[in-house]
């Protein structure tokens, strides 16, 4: 009777830990530690002079928000516009990257910009860009604005990125002018990618482990559009 007793007590203990062993682990609280607005706006004297100055609609939204998405139709018309961009492609790990401003002065003909060699500098240090990522290009140096819209990136770092990386976008402080290069517009448009340009507070973000969160206007037939981005940062 003792014996029965034990065994039917041992297979109950038994029971008991595998159940616990069974249970789903607790969802980890905190993984991003605080919310970061990447979106810029004027100041009040700017945005009053543009008010005052421009009467057109392009130029009110201009006046509301610097920050800026340039979608692929903006460089190759037939492409996603900003409100046909997927949006799983508008949530995505964060990456920053340095790119150091030499003093400018009226002889500086060129603008500096990420290299493929800069990218694999980028890499040793941190590792392996994540896939899907996007990639915020931060200037570091000497200060104000430099001489010209040209992209603070080589069209072979880009295309590295976005056929090795495959990346989804692109985020600069600086309002840029495809322009000046024409074979780079082409990729980024006909990868997918997309451009924030003119964001803010690219100094307060990590190298890596954020999660950046761009959020277009739902119009169909913008190719280039006020935006809003957040960075969730850990």
């Amino acid at each position: 009777m003792r014996i029965r007793s034990f065994i039917i007590a041992y297979a109950l203990v038994l029971a008991i830990l595998l159940f616990a062993d069974r249970r789903p682990a607790p969802i980890s609280q905190g993984r991003y530690s605080h919310v970061i607005d990447l979106t810029g706006m004027p100041n009040e004297a700017a945005r009053n002079s543009a008010l005052q100055t421009r009467a057109t609609q392009k130029s009110t939204l201009a006046a509301e928000s610097r920050t800026r998405i340039v979608a692929p139709d903006a460089l190759i018309p037939g492409t996603w516009t900003a409100g046909q961009i997927p949006a799983e492609r508008l949530i995505a790990p964060l990456v920053v990257m340095d790119l150091n401003v030499p003093e400018l002065n009226a002889s500086a003909a060129a603008n500096p910009q990420i290299s493929l060699d800069d990218i694999a500098s980028w890499e040793t240090q941190h590792g392996a860009i994540p896939q899907g990522a996007v990639v915020a290009v931060r200037r570091m140096g000497a200060p104000g604005e430099l001489s010209s819209d040209a992209p603070p990136i080589s069209a072979d770092a880009a295309q590295f990125l976005m056929e090795a990386r495959y990346t989804t976008g692109f985020a600069f402080e600086t309002p840029v002018e495809f322009t000046t290069d024409r074979t780079l517009a082409r990729q980024i448009a006909l990868h997918g990618n997309y451009v924030v340009e003119a964001a803010a507070r690219f100094t307060t973000l990590p190298a890596t482990g954020s999660l950046i969160i761009v959020a277009p206007a739902k119009n169909k037939s913008a190719g280039r559009t006020p935006v809003r981005v957040l960075a969730m940062v850990r």
